[in-house]
């Protein structure tokens, strides 16, 4: 009897889970499908994610461009500007050298005739003939 009612046992051991296989077989189909599910959203999560750091890394480039360009312009212009100040700095120190010498050449002439006018007063060469521009 021992035999018999292990047979009978293993039947319905046999029998269970062919019900709760096919039902575990439907478990691990939903769970394969929602696999497939992630595996696909998180592929298209990474391409976007590529994309969207090849994009970044597409507008730095043109930034850069860009700044580049700007930099450059930037240079010019300076250059061009001190050239401007070198050339007017120039002409401002020629200008003061200038100014200087007709100072110092007005007031020797100023000199002259105040020497002029003194001496005419100590009887010297008459006023009337002394020009003072």
């Amino acid at each position: 009897m021992a035999s018999s009612s292990g047979t009978s046992s293993g039947a319905m051991a046999l029998s269970t889970p062919q019900n709760s296989g096919s039902s575990e077989e439907e478990l691990q189909a939903q769970m394969d499908q929602r696999k497939r599910k992630r595996m696909i959203s998180n592929r298209d999560s990474a391409r976007r994610s590529r994309m969207r750091k090849q994009k970044h890394l597409d507008d730095l480039v043109s930034q850069m461009s860009e700044l580049r360009k700007e930099n450059q312009q930037i240079i010019v212009n300076l250059d061009i500007i001190t050239q401007d100040y070198l050339r007017v700095a120039a002409e401002n120190s020629i200008l003061r050298a200038q100014a200087d010498e007709l100072t110092n050449r007005l007031q020797s002439l100023n000199e002259i005739i105040w020497f002029l006018l003194a001496n005419s007063s100590a009887g010297g060469v008459p006023a009337a003939d002394v020009f003072v521009y």
